[in-house]
């Protein structure tokens, strides 16, 4: 390309989902009501969570710092997303983009890792319950934690940086409601070869590797399970690990089809009902699958109510 047909663009203009302008309202009442679930249920649980004495313990304390995640992680893209369709006004600084990018990767990642240190909790409460306090000592928790803050801001401040050095064309229409990596790669008139590699290569350590060790866990917790057939047991589970369960599938296989499969499979409008379903939904989903269906939660909340 010739140097006069490029530019460094300084903004970019998000068009938002692909829904008609006469629904607007209803989706920004829609999306709205679940932001505001999102953070009131997440909140609901950190404060449960510290003021029972009850619910000091190692799942319990994944959990806390799974629901600030999930806070954090809607915030990322859901307030710029509705203050757009309601103001109509969708473009977004070239560093406020690349700083959503960084925020959004950091707390998919930490994500990721929070829940498989809940599976890895789950594992040893089941298969090793006798040691349970010994192994999921409070330093082992910390450290858990720790590390996943750790890993999962080298990870985004990597692919951050490597986008910070690609040049971009005239062009600045990003076809999403905020600043996904994969639309800006589009964009880019810069070899983003390297961009890509980093993706496959990151994605592996972050996603794949993660989601592997959970269905190991809980490959195991089903063979612990069937070696003792107690239908008691066999229910506290699927009680247990169930629901968990289910929103793991949820979560990786909406971002591992959006990122691990290839380009001609995902359209668009595939690409963002993908986004959605693990930056809103499930977020949403969290507090009730985790918690609000658990007899300790709810005993905990009938205390702090009374």
């Amino acid at each position: 390309m010739r140097p006069e047909n490029q530019s460094n663009v300084s903004e970019f203009l998000l068009l938002g989902l692909p829904i008609q302008p006469e629904q607007q309202a209803v989706f920004f009442v829609l999306f709205l009501v679940m932001y505001l679930t999102t953070v009131l249920g997440n909140l609901l649980i950190i404060l449960l969570i510290r003021l029972d004495s009850h619910l000091h313990t190692p799942m319990y304390f994944f959990l806390s710092h799974l629901a600030l995640t999930d806070i954090s992680f809607s915030s990322v893209t859901v307030p710029k997303m509705l203050t757009n369709m309601r103001t109509q006004h969708r473009s977004i600084t070239y560093e406020g983009c690349v700083s959503q990018t960084y925020f959004f990767i950091f707390f998919a990642d930490l994500d990721s890792f929070l829940i498989t240190s809940m599976a890895y909790d789950r594992y040893v409460a089941i298969c090793h319950p006798l040691h349970y306090t010994t192994i999921m000592s409070q330093s082992l928790c910390v450290m858990l934690v720790a590390m996943s803050w750790v890993i999962a801001c080298a990870c985004a401040l990597l692919h951050t940086l490597l986008l910070a050095q690609l040049s971009f064309c005239v062009k600045n229409i990003v076809p999403h409601f905020f600043c996904d990596l994969g639309a800006l790669l589009r964009l880019s008139c810069s070899d983003t070869s390297l961009n890509q590699l980093v993706i496959f290569t990151a994605g592996l350590a972050a996603i794949m590797l993660p989601f592997l060790c959970i269905l190991a866990s809980y490959g195991r917790i089903g063979v612990t399970v069937l070696q003792v057939p107690s239908t008691k047991g066999i229910c506290k589970a699927l009680s247990t690990c169930g629901s968990h369960l289910s929103v793991v599938i949820l979560y990786y296989g909406a971002i591992i089809g959006l990122y691990f499969l290839p380009p001609s499979i995902n359209s668009n409008d595939n690409e963002i009902i993908a986004s959605v379903m693990y930056t809103v939904v499930t977020p949403m989903l969290n507090p009730f699958i985790y918690s609000l269906r658990n007899k300790d939660m709810k005993g905990a909340l009938i205390r702090l109510i009374c």
